[in-house]
């Protein structure tokens, strides 16, 4: 046993393992740290497991076993499919006692997962912290379980513990810190599996908020909110940039995604007390082509949008990131240059073009077949070709 901070770490034989390849250190597996915070009393049997895409699956492979686990959960992501596919079969040609649980967005969607899948044991879709307690109870008192691959339930959000306490000293020293004020979206983009969402559902302001100034007094200064729809509602976004506007310190940064046309006074009023270098927006403007938002179930109002952006780059010292996604069904290179130099005269910081990827699961594969649209077999799955259609005669281009 160890102790970092005021968390205590068991390095010894662990039953339950919870791993996966990060893109990259500075990153940290909040997902991971959920399942860990919601194991009730096998925690004492689990240890989490961090690593990165750089390295050999085969050293990962013999870091894991070290601790000759019984069980091995992996977080299986885009960025990782190919190197966690590679370790999984590694592990099972070393050791096929050992079982695996797979969970995570690239294997949620069963028909349509990685070849690899049927080398794990278990799969768990959707959200997990319920179902992986469950089976990891299960399989160590030797009992079958029904299926398997395991539905998730989504936990009501007050029921959940949160991972913050989680993040060690070196996390706080080193890495980006992930958090959530809300899970879910209400919003359908059909590129974005977030559309699967039936609503968006907040923490508890006052727990959440707690959890965060534990954070910030143990040294915390960089946070990301992965909450899709950060300003979807007011009252909450006002009171979280309020906290930390009191806590504010020179080296501290926060990310939130940003909802373009949803901008209203309250929210501007605050926005503009923050000095420079501490709030970083991204912005998900993808198209102002009204025909193709329309096509991909996207509402959005274009002109709200590039008055709450030139409001943004005049009143704020905000770092706008805003985001353009090439290759929407119907769309054309031509077209889509309109969009871009639309967004390039409203002056954002930062543009990101991102090339349209078939997201396992994601309601944008019902075009497939009507647009032509052609896939990168490989990960991450960019397209490839496509034809536009709603402007003139079909006309096939390549990406």
């Amino acid at each position: 046993m160890y102790i970092v901070g005021n968390i205590t770490y068991n390095t010894n034989m662990s039953d339950i393992l919870l791993t996966t390849l990060n893109s990259k250190y500075i990153h940290c597996a909040f997902g991971l740290r959920y399942l860990y915070a919601n194991l009730g009393s096998l925690q004492n049997k689990a240890q989490i497991q961090e690593f990165t895409i750089h390295e050999r699956p085969l050293d990962i492979v013999e870091k894991l076993l070290e601790s000759k686990p019984k069980i091995i959960g992996f977080s299986v992501y885009i960025w990782n499919v190919v190197e966690t596919g590679q370790c999984i079969k590694l592990l099972k040609q070393i050791n096929p006692e050992v079982t695996i649980v797979i969970g995570g967005p690239e294997v949620s969607h069963v028909p349509d997962a990685p070849e690899w899948t049927d080398v794990a044991d278990y799969t768990i879709t959707g959200p997990g912290e319920l179902q992986f307690k469950t089976l990891c109870s299960q399989l160590l008192n030797d009992q079958t379980p029904l299926e398997e691959i395991i539905a998730g339930i989504a936990l009501p959000l007050e029921q959940l513990n949160m991972p913050y306490e989680h993040y060690d000293d070196a996390d706080i020293k080193n890495r980006i810190l992930y958090v959530e004020a809300s899970r879910g979206c209400p919003f359908k983009c059909e590129f974005c599996l977030s559309s699967l969402d039936k609503t968006s559902k907040s923490f508890s302001i006052e727990k959440f908020l707690n959890e965060i100034d534990k954070l910030i007094k143990r040294g915390a200064n960089h946070f990301k909110f992965i909450d899709r729809t950060f300003n979807l509602k007011v009252k909450t976004t006002v009171a979280i940039l309020e906290f930390f506007l009191d806590r504010i310190s020179k080296d501290m940064s926060i990310h939130f995604e940003v909802v373009p046309d949803r901008l209203p006074e309250k929210l501007r009023d605050i926005l503009a007390k923050f000095p420079k270098h501490v709030l970083q927006f991204e912005i998900g403007v993808q198209t102002f082509d009204p025909v193709i938002q329309e096509l991909i179930s996207r509402k959005q109002d274009n002109d709200k949008t590039c008055e709450n952006l030139i409001w943004l780059r005049e009143n704020t010292k905000a770092h706008i990131h805003a985001d353009l996604i090439f290759g929407l069904p119907g769309d054309s290179l031509n077209n889509f240059a309109k969009s871009f130099d639309q967004l390039v005269k409203l002056n954002p910081q930062e543009i990101q073009l991102g090339i349209l990827k078939r997201l396992r699961g994601a309601p944008i594969n019902r075009h497939t077949d009507v647009y032509q649209m052609v896939y990168n077999d490989n990960q991450p799955y960019n397209i490839l070709s496509v034809s536009y259609t709603h402007l003139t005669l079909p006309t096939i281009y390549s990406v």
